[in-house]
């Protein structure tokens, strides 16, 4: 789902919006400023009824929600009744509304948006500087302030699991006689059990957004989450998980085995260098959670190709592909053959010299 959900201001009535620099929801009318769990407190349903019934929303906290969907990329946006048209945050196409919200998962607990439109705009053009051989032109062509604060879903795996690695370890020494130099090599097997726990593992519930690219911009802090309030939806959109956690689970427990494996290997030290030979890892029991973590996010085309980017609205982690101008690249390239040329040339002249 992308979603933008209104909130009313209680001293003018006007709407609110959540401000990532206050982390407070602002009223652009009155300026008067409110902490979400302020207005948690005003609103008729009780956080006791939330609690117990947190798997599900609650009629109404979707009554003013919509589905809206893009009939280019298949993406679900949830919009207020209000907005007469909505762009796509992954492809940027026009959506059309579907019907009203209803059926999802409720999220367990959200990360609020720390870094601001501004910031990330920014860190857009900075990393579009930082790359030699990007077209001059993308920068304007890409449409940076089109960039938008997005609630990315990601299902959080926890578990605990015994586990049995079997490493080799190297040890190579260097000697040499009068007429040869030699290399040994010694192999050693290192053997490391035990248990390891480990939560809030994160895998995105979302098919438009590829693994690596949310991975790339980790981590975020889930110890700094809030329990899940709608007031910090305010003036953001949300997206629809179409990932459901039992197809997530498979890429949680490969994850959680890479981590167990890197903690396991730190013990082993006294070698040259180490290899994996043998594991045994059997993730038992998973606890699930379902949190919305906050994402700048802007989907532009250039030459007729999709360039997606992705920034942590939490820390301000940036990553994303970029066009390559291969008319600069090629002159870079080959102006330094060229000079390289020159050099060997006059090495060579300057030896024949000598000789």
């Amino acid at each position: 789902m992308a979603d933008v959900v209104s909130y009313k201001c209680p001293n003018c009535g006007g709407a609110l919006a959540f401000d990532p620099k206050l982390q407070k929801l602002k009223c652009p009318f009155c300026d008067s400023d409110f902490f979400p769990e302020e207005l948690k407190q005003n609103m008729e349903t009780e956080d006791a009824q939330l609690q117990l019934d947190s798997e599900v929303w609650q009629a109404d906290e979707t009554a003013n929600m919509r589905v809206y969907e893009c009939q280019s990329c298949g993406a679900e946006i949830v919009a207020e009744p209000t907005a007469a048209a909505s762009k796509c945050p992954y492809c940027d196409n026009n959506v059309i509304m579907k019907g009203q919200f209803a059926g999802d998962l409720r999220p367990d607990l959200i990360i609020p948006f720390k870094e601001t439109k501004k910031q990330a705009v920014e860190k857009f053009r900075k990393h579009i500087k930082s790359r030699k051989y990007v077209p001059k032109v993308f920068g304007a062509k890409g449409h940076p302030d089109e960039i938008k604060g997005v609630y990315v879903p990601f299902w959080l795996f926890s578990s605990s699991a015994d586990v049995d690695f079997t490493f080799t370890g190297y040890k190579i020494s260097h000697y040499q006689d009068s007429s040869y130099r030699y290399t040994e090599t010694e192999t050693y097997d290192c053997r490391r059990a035990g248990t390891i726990s480990l939560k809030y593992v994160p895998v995105d519930g979302s098919s438009k957004l590829a693994d690596e690219l949310m991975e790339t911009i980790e981590p975020f802090q889930v110890a700094k989450a809030k329990p899940f309030n709608m007031s910090y939806l305010s003036g953001f959109l949300a997206d629809r998980y179409d990932v459901g956690y039992e197809a997530c689970r498979k890429r949680a427990e490969e994850r959680m085995t890479v981590t167990a494996e890197e903690e396991f290997r730190r013990s082993v030290r006294e070698y040259d260098s180490l290899t994996i030979s043998k594991r045994k890892v059997d993730w038992g029991g998973m606890n699930i959670s379902y949190g919305l973590f906050p994402v700048w996010l802007l989907s532009t085309i250039y030459h007729g190709k999709s360039y997606q980017f992705a920034m942590n609205g939490q820390n301000g982690k940036f990553a994303g592909d970029l066009p390559v101008d291969r008319g600069a690249f090629f002159r870079s390239r080959l102006v330094i053959f060229i000079i390289t040329a020159l050099i060997v040339t006059a090495l060579i002249v300057l030896v024949m010299m000598f000789v």
